[in-house]
This record gives structure tokens, C-alpha cells and sequence, in this order.
């Protein structure tokens, strides 16, 4: 699995397209498409170019929160929030050979994900970030160390897991060194997206 996630960002439509354009141009291989505030129509429309988009690019698509969406423009996969739907319905839903991506807050929300057979989890936030309203706790590297920690402690297999909430290029080593998988990134990327190869390089270097 990429190990490197773009969130996309961008208060239009217009904004949004240009931005994931700009992210698979610089050599993004996973969109995360998150519109939190778009009329649905404007969603689906989002949804069905960026899909198009990356299939181009060869990049994979996975839709943020909407499952029914993910699966009308046949997406590659869904990432849901802890409110969200449920797991087993969206797997119901999507069918088995979809990526299904679960937000995570605490150790027990992580030890909920695995049990939910998520294929990868987004812990954090690491940081305040301006993109996400109604932000769970701020973890850190601390946070973030003691989860994994936990994990260790009782010999559980450490699923792949993203950090995603403020993340920036020099967060990547100490990620890394603590036992983290990959980072979702927005922020960053939209604004400066030629960094996605030295994040790309990093990460798969490990």
C-alpha cells in the first residue's frame, strides 16, 4: 500500500480539481478526496473527475466519508470517521476488494479498527490543523509513541498506520523511528505540491 496519502483541499470545486491535478502532476499515488462543506452534487462531481484523474495517473482513489459515492463512481476505497458508517456496511457495500480506511484517536479506537478489519488506520490528529473541524485531542510524537508502545506490550501486530493532522516533511524520520507506516498529508502538499517526491522517497526508503 502507498505509504504516502494526498488529502485534497479547497473550498470549490474549481480549487479542489486544480488542487489533485497539481498533487497526481508532482507524483501523488493515493487522493484521498475530502469536501466537507460541498453540496452533494458538487461531491459526486468531485468524486467522478477525480477518479477519472487517477486512473490516469495510476494513482489510487479513495473517497472520504461517502460509501455510496465510493461505490457509484467505483472508487478504489472509502476512509471513515469514527461517526461514520460502520465498517461491516461499508465492506457490505463495496465489496471485499475495496480499500476501507478508519480514523483512530486512542489505543482502544485502534484495537476497534483492527477488529474492524480495516486496511489501514489515520491516527492523530499530531498537531492542531486548521483543515479539520471539531478536532479529536492532539497526540504528538508522544501520543503517538505511547499507542504504539501499547501495541508492543501486548505482542499485537501493528497495523498500518497513518498519521495524518499537521504533518509536514521533517515529521517523516521520527514517524518512522516510532512506528508508523505512512502519513496522510493536506496542508503541505497543496500548498508546496513539488514536495511529494522528497515525502515519497523518504517513506519508501524505510
Amino acid at each position: 500500500m502507498e505509504k504516502l496519502q494526498y488529502i485534497s483541499q479547497g473550498s470549490s470545486l474549481e480549487v479542489q480539481e486544480k488542487n489533485i491535478r497539481k498533487a497526481l502532476d508532482y507524483g501523488a499515488k493515493c487522493i484521498q478526496v475530502r469536501w466537507k462543506n460541498a453540496s452533494e452534487k458538487d461531491f459526486i462531481t468531485l468524486s467522478e473527475i477525480s477518479k477519472k484523474l487517477c486512473a490516469d495517473y495510476q494513482a489510487v482513489c479513495i473517497i472520504n466519508d461517502h460509501v455510496q459515492i465510493a461505490k457509484d463512481v467505483d472508487a478504489d476505497g472509502v476512509h471513515l470517521g469514527l461517526k461514520d458508517m460502520s465498517v461491516e456496511k461499508a465492506r457490505y457495500i463495496l465489496g471485499e476488494n475495496k480499500i476501507i480506511g478508519g480514523t483512530a484517536n486512542t489505543f482502544s479506537d485502534i484495537l476497534q479498527r483492527m477488529v474492524e478489519r480495516c486496511d489501514y488506520i489515520g491516527l492523530g490528529p499530531l498537531r492542531f490543523t486548521s483543515t479539520k473541524e471539531q478536532l479529536s485531542p492532539i497526540l504528538g510524537f508522544e501520543g503517538y509513541g505511547e499507542i504504539i508502545n501499547s501495541l508492543k506490550e501486548k505482542s499485537i501486530e501493528i497495523p498500518k498506520i497513518f498519521a495524518i493532522g499537521g504533518v509536514v516533511l521533517e515529521d517523516i524520520r521520527q514517524l518512522q523511528e516510532i512506528g508508523i507506516y505512512g502519513v496522510a498529508v493536506s496542508g503541505q502538499i497543496t500548498s508546496q505540491p513539488s514536495v511529494i517526491n522528497e515525502f515519497r522517497s523518504i517513506l519508501e526508503f524505510k
